[in-house]
């Protein structure tokens, strides 16, 4: 367990987060793999309707991303380890996201404008050791210095272990620990946590 607890704490150390970048597109398309991290999405679940979603399932999904990169947005953080993509997280202006409002439980609460986390991606051997929380850390400030003044996620609250493919959107033990609080749920597993930030934090 003390070998366990060493090997997280190095690996977190050594984790640098940074925005999705042209540049960066290939340590994207490396951590993603031949599926697009799950059955051809390439993170546009929440971007589409789903039945433009589903009609270009696969390698449509991964042009759509690419062109959102190429014409200057930065749609995600990726987290490395030394040079290696081990990490995803996606964040953007809710406005982004067009199937937010779509969803009956996840719908706004207020007029707030807020930036949303909707998705994270872990590679395999880096799963359970605090990158998802260390992206949501990344994530709030990531946003804070694009003029954010909140950042909501809408991660599972499972009554008991889920497999890594159904809790894509994070679990909220992650997002308390990066300081979010849960602010409406409307179905039993699904709130939607929020992190205020601060009008005078520096940007």
């Amino acid at each position: 367990m003390k070998k366990v607890i060493e090997n997280k704490t190095v690996i977190l150390r050594g984790l640098r987060i940074m925005p999705l970048t042209p540049s960066r597109w290939s340590d994207l398309v490396t951590l993603f793999g031949e599926r697009g991290a799950c059955a051809g999405c390439w993170c546009m679940w929440w971007r589409l309707k789903r039945s433009t979603w589903s009609s270009q399932k696969g390698d449509g999904n991964k042009k759509a991303l690419k062109s959102l990169v190429t014409r200057g947005k930065r749609p995600g953080l990726l987290a490395y380890l030394g040079k290696t993509p081990i990490g995803w997280c996606a964040i953007a202006p809710r406005e982004d996201y067009v199937a937010l409002e779509k969803s009956r439980i996840l719908k706004k609460i207020d007029d707030l404008p807020v930036w949303s986390v909707v998705c994270f991606f872990v590679a395999k051997p880096y799963r359970r050791l605090g990158i998802t929380t260390a992206l949501l850390t990344a994530a709030v400030e990531f946003a804070a210095r694009n003029g954010a003044s909140a950042v909501e996620g809408y991660p599972s609250d499972p009554k008991s272990n889920q497999p890594d493919v159904f809790v894509f959107t994070g679990l909220q033990s992650a997002f308390r620990k990066a300081g979010f609080r849960e602010v409406a749920r409307r179905s039993p597993g699904r709130p939607i946590m929020r992190y205020v930030i601060n009008s005078t934090r520096k940007k």
